[in-house]
């Protein structure tokens, strides 16, 4: 998902992205959502832990003059243990008109969704390995996004020619938006089958593989099928496309179908943004591992919004900007979300930083990769700018998304920030060979990924802890303890005394933080271990004295928080000149 402010480089590109985005409806008056509704995460009910989601059937027929959908759930589930309940979850503001349990008709008694939690007593209990198919029919209003992919829904447009422009973007607020499912990140269906009927004019790319497309007079029907598709990446897409096709040779042997779905009249843009994306496929190939979906596509599809990670059809409304860096951020960073986010899923909302962190890692990596180390520090000063160090990035328990997401009482923007330069130190402390296996370890479970020998699965903060401990043969508790778990950063304290320079790490609770740290004296380099947390060195007097000088380690600046403040009074004089 993009930070709504993703780095500072990036904003002009959003600006014009909200120029290129004028065509959208404003958000109808609508009612609000339940509180079970807007919450996504927490504790995973024992209901929804006793079953296997095998498999969501999704038929999706969208009324784009009346804003409204008309759907039905073919849902398959196996127990994991003997239950009479399936619990799932669906906004109520879509009334159900007929739910059946292995085709029988359930009488509203038998089940119930006041708030959105859909509870299904089951006409008789299911044994451990038992299957039940479940068919929800549904329909109705479906809610509006009132600004686009920060706040979930649907977002009604229009192209330039006056067809309409629809997408659905559901991260923050899930799934049960517009299908039933278990909203929760560990909720994923073994797989998914979307079918989207559109008028002939328009066309739906959707998750997954085109499985055909169905005539039926003035109509058509796009069937796709996805393996493993995250909860909310699952998305709907309508407009009047063009597609651009093309094939990806991956070093790895397999052959990759990459799709880029655009509003006609905008060909030349996407031309040139399809052109990159065969040296972005070898960038997270030769630096993370294969392509985790190759037997799908890459694909991209145009919306009225910024952007979305959905699992191979990324969303992507950035208007097509020009970058001093030559690629798009918006671009590189959602499709980064296909290894970390999309393959490897946080097991909890506690755990987002594995999907923000590293999906924010990949843009310094992939400008340093293009063009060297320039690139690389620039981006990684722009994200030190932003961080705010407000709350600890890892709470230690379940959590809903807006308790990680939201800045007034969570990690916000440095899940992304904090969580990149985290990595970025994390690189430098024990070198490229260990930090990169580390990486494919989390992503694929294993360090010789290669087409066919992995398959998307969950981690957590711990899962990596321990890959970092493994693979660098340290035990590195205290570097994630002081990073993720507190939220102040640690301070180096420095003192030149005649002819010795002092240094003392100062630590959030005074916890251990054995962070060497380099210092150019003159023309020598010093690699001070700092294994009590403070040391001292020579230094004649007079003598150059550089902390730090190759920017490895990220820890409190004072200048950093002095230009946040001189920037927030900016805008408030700013803002208070224009009333």
């Amino acid at each position: 998902m993009p930070s709504p402010r993703l780095l500072s480089f990036a904003l002009c590109a959003a600006l014009a992205s909200l120029a290129h985005a004028d065509d959208a409806k404003p958000a109808p008056e609508q009612p609000p959502l339940t509180e079970q509704t807007q919450r996504s995460g927490g504790q995973l009910p024992a209901e929804q832990q006793r079953v296997n989601f095998d498999h969501a059937e999704l038929h999706f027929s969208v009324d784009p003059a009346q804003q409204t959908l008309d759907a039905e759930a073919r849902l398959t589930f196996t127990a994991r243990e003997t239950t009479d309940v399936l619990l799932l979850d669906l906004d109520p503001h879509l009334a159900i008109a007929q739910l059946t349990v292995d085709g029988k008709a359930l009488t509203q008694g038998q089940w119930s969704n006041p708030e959105g939690r859909l509870r299904i007593a089951l006409p008789k209990p299911l044994a451990k390995g038992g299957k039940a198919v479940v068919d929800i029919r549904y329909g109705g209003k479906p809610h509006v996004a009132k600004k686009a992919p920060w706040d979930g829904g649907f977002v009604w447009s229009h192209a330039s020619d006056g067809q309409p422009w629809i997408a659905t973007a559901v991260e923050g607020e899930g799934c049960d938006l517009f299908w039933p499912c278990i909203d929760h990140p560990q909720g994923k269906p073994d797989l998914v089958d979307t079918y989207i009927t559109v008028p002939k004019s328009l066309a739906a790319p959707g998750n997954g593989t085109l499985v055909e497309i169905k005539e039926h007079g003035d109509t058509h029907t796009y069937h796709w099928r996805a393996k493993h598709p995250t909860t909310y990446a699952i998305s709907i897409n309508i407009g009047p496309f063009d597609v651009l096709k093309g094939n990806y040779h991956s070093r790895y042997g397999n052959t990759i179908p990459m799709q880029m779905w655009y509003l006609r009249g905008h060909e030349a843009q996407a031309k040139q943004l399809f052109g990159e994306f065969p040296r972005m496929l070898d960038f997270f190939e030769q630096q993370i591992g294969p392509y985790p979906f190759g037997d799908e596509k890459m694909g991209v599809v145009e919306t009225p919004h910024l952007g979305m990670e959905h699992q191979t059809i990324n969303a992507y409304g950035n208007g097509y900007p020009r970058s001093e860096y030559n690629f798009d951020w918006l671009l590189q960073h959602e499709f980064s979300h296909e290894w970390f986010g999309n393959q490897v899923t946080n097991a909890d909302w506690d755990d987002m930083w594995i999907h923000e962190a590293f999906g924010t890692y990949m843009q310094p990596l992939y400008g340093q990769y293009l063009y060297g180390d320039m690139p690389y520090f620039s981006m990684l000063q722009n994200e030190r700018s932003m961080v705010k160090n407000a709350f600890p990035i890892v709470k230690g328990q379940s959590l809903y998304e807006d308790d990680v997401y939201n800045a007034e009482h969570g990690p916000g923007n440095d899940i992304y920030y904090k969580g990149s330069l985290m990595l970025h130190t994390l690189r430098q402390m024990i070198g490229d060979q260990a930090f990169f296996e580390s990486v494919r370890r989390l992503v694929y479970g294993r360090p010789d990924p290669k087409p066919g020998n992995f398959a998307p699965h969950y981690a957590t903060t711990k899962d990596y802890i321990d890959i970092v401990n493994q693979v660098s043969g340290r035990k590195l508790d205290w570097f994630f303890d002081v990073y993720l778990r507190e939220a102040a950063l640690p301070t180096l304290e420095t003192q030149h005394e005649g002819n010795t320079l002092h240094l003392h790490w100062r630590v959030p609770h005074d916890k251990p933080f054995p962070m060497p740290v380099e210092v150019q004296v003159g023309d020598q380099l010093v690699v001070v271990p700092m294994n009590g947390g403070d040391t001292s060195i020579p230094a004649p007097a007079g003598t150059l004295v550089i902390v730090d000088p190759h920017s490895k380690v990220l820890r409190e600046m004072p200048h950093f928080a002095e230009y946040q403040q001189w920037k927030k009074e900016q805008a408030e004089k700013k803002a208070k000149a224009g009333k």
